[in-house]
């Protein structure tokens, strides 16, 4: 007989912001879902969907309600419950391992504590050491997540999540050859495993192993939803990927200089893969077939390389590795990390051609180099890096898109879970908004100022903030807003639009703390005026630069590179990557004035987040100065083999980013 509400331990969980008494009276978290959470309990325990069943019924029925309360996210609910559970029984193992599934959306080192506790007990648990491997992966530990997936799969070699997931890992930590291992593995057990057939595609097309990668594509998209389910994240990208790995093939031998991924593919194509829309794009022309005198990209030996371009490579490899994010959430891409240092060196490159006078040849035109020139470069290097992104200008999107604002947005809290990336920014953003609800009140609420000085005082976390304003102002509701403002060098006393913080909520913890930035017609020529006159004057300073040696212009040089990223980081004019595309250009530029970045990003920084947190380009630029470290630039860099004369063609991009230097290049301290 299945239990009702009265009888179980969930009742105990209390809705921290209902008083008793109240009016209208307080329902808890479990009541709200009552019915729904039985429910789904009772057919959790029918079909044994959770690890470790024990003999006693309503043990069971309680492990139920707990993966049932994580699978609806009420990830603090479910953790509560548990321990309740563990309170009469510690060594229960599925509520342990239940815990740290529930820890893992909220604090992702109590998980794995948690996963550790639960396979001292079960020390051959697999799921615990796939899950234990999720979470150092979802940490950005490469070397611990890959010795439990190990684990995982020591106990167990036909594990496919493991498998999934070790080679999901591989691909994101730029291992493409060793991750497509894992996915031939796990079609081989499951061959209609989406993840991995995706997966196994995107691979194969990422290393410009074209035809394989296509087949794979194709077999997802063969694979529809049946009626009334629901589509797999997979089966809605698959499309986007398959038509952008068609054009990549077929521009595989064009020079790169002479062809424009923006103005190539069609606007509506771009808006509905950079917003991740299903596939519902009308009179869409696809992109050419595979034409088989285009060969697929051959595997590259380090040896074949000269000497100078080794040499060119092993230092790509090292300056993308001072561009990690060393911050939790963040897992080093071999990959990307080559790719974006290569892009450094022919900023560098380009920079120092523009200032000695020379022209570039860009999208076949022979010209001087702009300011979206040197960002282009590191936007190729990283579109090529990774093929799954869509890295897009969206200043170029179609105008109807821009007309209603393409929104960069990102979740800082979403119901229950926690962004982990961005926990740094939480005070100083928190901090931000209670300024700004001050001066709000002081303009519209001056009788209520002092009183909502003192409330917000007590604030320490960002879900206090929707009681206080509910409280002080009628118009709150369920949620609120606060806009960050860019002051204008260019035209001083000016301010542009920067982020906007949303904060929203309801008493069951279905909290959403968001920041987002619009991109719009009017917003980007803002700020592209002040980058314009930016890069006019660098380019004026760098000019003066070559032909002295004083190391006040040095320092100015740097102060406007600085400056010019810092609106380039508040405009977020990519769909994806404009932080290390920032990051390269910074270093690149720095390096064509003669200056070598050494230092690393701070634990816990993140480079764009910093110039939208900081109130004005000085301030960041001072911020970011103290970071990097600069020392004289070597005079061998002068001698490296010119980037783009080297890998003038997508093919041999993707050559030298397939190529292992691991044995060849010196180790990085």
């Amino acid at each position: 007989m299945f239990f009702g509400p009265s009888e179980s331990a969930i009742l105990q969980l209390e809705d921290p912001d209902c008083e008793e008494g109240s009016n209208p009276p307080c329902e808890s978290i479990f009541s709200l879902n009552a019915e729904k959470i039985l429910n789904q309990a009772k057919l959790f325990v029918e079909q044994r969907r959770f690890p470790f069943a024990v003999e006693n019924q309503n043990t069971n029925e309680e492990l139920a309600i707990g993966y049932v309360l994580i699978g609806n996210g009420l990830y603090d609910e479910a953790i509560k419950h548990f321990s309740l559970l563990l309170q009469g029984d510690p060594e229960l193992v599925s509520a342990i391992y239940g815990r740290g599934i529930a820890y893992g959306k909220k604090s992702l080192q109590e998980a794995i504590e948690v996963f550790k506790e639960a396979l001292k007990l079960k020390s051959d648990f697999i799921d615990a050491y796939k899950s234990l491997g999720q979470a150092y992966r979802e940490l950005g530990d490469f070397e611990n997540a890959m010795e439990s997936f190990q684990k995982a799969l020591l106990l167990d070699q036909n594990h496919i999540q493991s498998l999934q997931l070790r080679g999901m890992m591989l691909y994101h930590h730029g291992s493409l050859q060793e991750a497509i291992g894992n996915f031939k593995r796990c079609l081989q057990l499951e061959p209609y495993n989406e993840v991995c057939q995706y997966m196994k595609g995107l691979s194969h097309v990422a290393m410009g192993q074209f035809y394989e990668g296509i087949k794979a594509q194709t077999k997802v998209m063969l694979n529809d939803p049946l009626l009334g389910q629901k589509a797999s994240s997979e089966y809605l990208k698959v499309k986007y990927l398959r038509e952008y790995s068609r054009y990549l093939h077929s521009h595989l031998d064009v020079p790169v200089v002479e062809y424009n991924v923006d103005q190539d593919l069609p606007g509506n194509f771009k808006n509905h893969w950079a917003k991740n829309l299903p596939f519902l794009i009308e009179d869409y022309e696809e992109q050419p077939g595979l034409q088989p005198h285009i060969k697929d990209v051959l595997p590259q030996n380090f040896d074949s390389y000269s000497a100078e371009v080794q040499k060119l490579i092993c230092t790509a490899d090292r300056l993308g590795a001072l561009m990690q994010y060393d911050t939790l959430g963040f897992l080093p891409n071999l990959r990307v990390h080559r790719a974006m240092g290569l892009a450094t060196i022919e900023v560098m490159q380009a920079m120092q051609r523009t200032w000695s006078n020379s022209k570039v040849r860009v999208n076949g035109k022979t010209r001087q180099l702009q300011w979206r020139d040197m960002f282009d470069i590191a936007v190729k290097w990283r579109r090529i890096a990774d093929p799954d992104q869509p890295v897009l200008w969206l200043e170029q999107m179609p105008a109807r898109s821009l007309s209603r604002g393409f929104n960069n947005h990102i979740n800082l809290i979403r119901g229950q879970i926690i962004n982990i990336r961005y926990l740094e920014y939480f005070s100083s953003i928190l901090s931000f908004v209670k300024e700004r609800i001050l001066v709000y009140h002081g303009a519209y609420n001056q009788r209520a100022l002092q009183e909502v000085k003192q409330a917000l005082e007590n604030v320490n976390k960002v879900e206090d903030l929707l009681p206080i304003m509910k409280q002080f102002n009628s118009k709150t509701r369920d949620g609120f807003t606060v806009n960050s403002k860019v002051p204008s060098l260019k035209d001083p006393g000016k301010e542009y639009d920067g982020f906007t913080i949303t904060i929203t909520g309801d008493r069951v913890g279905n909290m959403l703390f968001s920041v987002e930035t619009q991109t719009t017609d009017e917003r980007t020529q803002q700020y592209q005026s002040e980058i314009e006159a930016l890069y006019k004057d660098l380019t004026a300073k760098g000019k003066t630069l070559m032909l002295s040696t004083e190391l006040g212009d040095a320092d100015t040089v740097c102060n406007l590179i600085l400056s010019l990223v810092y609106y380039f980081c508040n405009l977020m004019p990519l769909s994806r990557g404009s932080s290390v595309v920032a990051y390269s250009v910074v270093m690149g530029a720095l390096m064509a004035s003669g200056k070598e970045v050494l230092g690393r990003i701070p634990s816990g920084k993140l480079f764009d987040f910093e110039a939208m947190t900081t109130a004005s380009p000085d301030r960041f630029s001072k911020t970011v100065k103290s970071w990097i470290n600069l020392k004289s630039l070597p005079s061998w860099y002068q001698n490296l083999p010119s980037v783009s004369e080297t890998f003038q063609l997508t093919r041999t991009m993707i050559e030298v980013l397939n190529t292992d230097s691991s044995s060849h290049c010196p180790k990085k301290s």
